[in-house]
């Protein structure tokens, strides 16, 4: 068990909906013993729980106790979530999170069916393949989406400025998340999108840098990192990222009830820029493991902040195998905090230049031409321009 919690802690703002195929939820959670569960809830979950308030009866009603991000895995769901971390997964590219009765589509993940689609953050979900899905959990909206057995999926939308619902096909399909993208100007100055956090994405941004640097001949003079609708990922990986750019100091410290939540992490000396300056640009759509980047680069005074305020998921959630390790407790077992002592859940990150993006102005998220050739209609991108030009 503390292996488990050791290895894979996630911060994780929303559910990617991977969709593999589902099993009988009762079935999975029958085999699994209740009070098993309880005792893992009681003594690794991030707020004193009293034991009388947990219904006994069913798993599914004991979640109903605790906060929306811990939650029973069956085997394949333990399985998708293993295949998000090492960055690919089956599925339609959305990430989504509950709003009230609603599923609303956070992020179409870039180059995935639903992206190519043309779905896009804020659209809300009322069908699935024509049944209602309001009202409904995420869980649920994922058996919908496997009940066909051909990959087409037939989603029915309520966008923002449009009066009747859209619809649109979407194939599920193999997905690899690329999670780092980059580019870099005649200044020498980069431009790097970090799309999420998973097991690769420490290797993806040092290999990123370094080719960057090969391009100009050169040192990097100055990066902007665009960690706008980032939803978060692995815990790890954003403090390795943060120890790349920072000689010293905490990255993050995280607090639970257990004493292994109780921990620091601390940068080791060594900034891959050599104190080159760091603009990170954030929106309310930077979440988790985004924040934490942001907040460590932010309280060490080595990076300054551009957008909006982040979202405000600030917990982190940890992998407790039941039974014999085929299914799983994701359980909320802490909170972190930035350096500075700042709990981010439910406050988000301010930054220190707040630029409100228009909405009829979708910012490039990475559009490398537009970048490099100054031809850029994105007001945060602008504004995080001039301040490296200063």
């Amino acid at each position: 068990m503390t292996f488990f919690l050791n290895t894979l802690k996630i911060s994780i703002l929303v559910c990617v909906i991977s969709f593999a195929p589902a099993w009988a939820e009762s079935k999975a959670a029958a085999q699994v013993s209740i009070a098993e569960v309880l005792a893992n809830i009681q003594h690794f979950y991030v707020d004193d729980i009293d034991a009388k308030k947990l219904n006994q009866h069913a798993i599914e009603s004991i979640f109903k106790q605790l906060d929306p991000h811990s939650e029973f895995l069956d085997q394949n769901e333990l399985e998708a979530l293993f295949n998000v971390a090492n960055g690919r997964y089956t599925g339609l590219g959305i990430e989504v999170e509950q709003r009230e009765e609603h599923i609303v589509i956070v992020a179409a993940v870039e180059n995935s069916p639903a992206h190519t689609a043309g779905l896009i953050k804020g659209d809300i979900l009322l069908k699935v393949n024509g049944t209602s899905v309001i009202n409904q959990t995420i869980k649920h909206v994922s058996q919908l989406i496997n009940q066909k057995q051909q990959p087409q999926v037939t989603l029915t939308i309520a966008r923002s400025g449009h009066l009747d619902p859209l619809f649109f096909e979407v194939e599920r399909k193999k997905i690899d998340l690329k999670s780092v993208r980059g580019s870099i100007n005649n200044q020498g100055v980069a431009y790097l999108r970090i799309i999420n956090f998973n097991n690769h994405t420490l290797y993806d941004v040092a290999k990123e840098l370094a080719h960057l640097s090969q391009i100009v001949a050169g040192d990097i003079n100055g990066l902007i990192i665009d960690l706008r609708d980032n939803p978060g990922g692995i815990l790890d990986s954003a403090i390795e990222i943060s120890d790349l750019f920072l000689e010293s100091g905490v990255i993050v410290s995280t607090k639970g009830r257990f004493a292994e939540a109780n921990q620091e992490y601390y940068a080791q000396e060594g900034d891959v820029l050599n104190g080159a300056p760091i603009i990170v640009m954030i929106n309310e759509g930077s979440a988790s493991a985004a924040e934490i980047l942001a907040g460590a680069l932010q309280d060490n005074h080595r990076a300054q902040l551009v957008g909006t305020r982040s979202y405000g998921k600030g917990s982190v959630q940890s992998l407790i195998p039941l039974g014999d390790g085929q299914t799983a407790l994701k359980l909320t077992t802490a909170k972190y905090y930035t350096p500075s002592g700042r709990s981010i859940e439910g406050t988000g990150i301010l930054p220190d230049f707040p630029v409100l993006q228009r909405e009829s102005e979708h910012y490039a998220a990475g559009d490398s031409d537009s970048f490099v050739n100054a031809k850029v209609h994105d007001l945060q991108l602008e504004k995080a321009w001039q301040l490296l030009e200063k």
